[in-house]
C-alpha cells in the first residue's frame, strides 16, 4: 500500500466534503465545523486555506485514490497540525504515514496538535509521530453539540 501526499486539487474537494460528512468520523473528531453539510461554507473555508500562504495543506492518496488531507497551519510558534481520513481506511496506519509525510516536508518546530481526550486512534497517530501531551483542555465540539475534554500535545524540535 502506497501512502503519498501531494497538493490539493479541485478534484479533491468532492471527496473531502464527503469524508467530512460521515457521522462516525465527525462524532470522532468531535471539533468540526459548525454546519459540515453547508457546501458553501466549506468551499469558502477551502478556498480560503487554499489561497493562505501560511498553511501547508496536502491530499492524501492510497495507492493513487484520495483518502484525506492532511496540513500545518497556524502562526509561527503556535503552529499546528490537523488531517482527516476515510474511516473505511482507519486501523491501518495510513494517518500515521501521512503524518509523517507532513512533518517531513514542514520542519519547523514545535507543532502542535489537538484531539478529543476520547478519541484514542488519533491520540496513538500523534504519538508515533513523536508527539506528547502537554495538556488538557475543554471546548466546545460541535459534532458532540457539547463542551468536552481535549488533549493538547507537542512535537519539539
Amino acid at each position: 500500500m502506497e501512502v503519498v501526499l501531494r497538493k490539493v486539487h479541485d478534484s479533491d474537494l468532492p471527496v473531502f466534503f464527503r469524508l467530512m460528512n460521515d457521522p462516525d468520523s465527525l462524532r470522532m473528531a468531535a471539533f468540526t465545523a459548525k454546519d459540515p453539510a453547508d457546501r458553501d461554507a466549506f468551499d469558502a473555508h477551502w478556498a480560503r486555506i487554499r489561497s493562505s500562504p501560511d498553511v501547508v495543506q496536502r491530499t492524501v492518496l492510497v495507492d493513487g485514490d484520495v483518502v484525506g488531507n492532511a496540513a500545518v497551519y497556524g502562526d509561527p510558534g503556535e503552529r499546528e497540525v490537523t488531517y482527516w481520513i476515510d474511516r473505511a481506511y482507519w486501523g491501518r496506519g495510513i494517518a500515521t504515514r501521512a503524518l509523517r509525510a507532513l512533518l517531513a516536508e514542514v520542519p519547523e518546530r514545535p507543532l502542535r496538535a489537538r484531539a478529543a481526550a476520547d478519541n484514542a486512534g488519533s491520540r496513538r497517530v500523534l504519538e508515533k509521530c513523536g508527539f506528547r501531551v502537554t495538556g488538557h483542555e475543554r471546548g466546545y465540539a460541535n459534532a458532540r453539540g457539547a463542551e468536552i475534554d481535549e488533549v493538547v500535545l507537542t512535537l519539539d524540535g
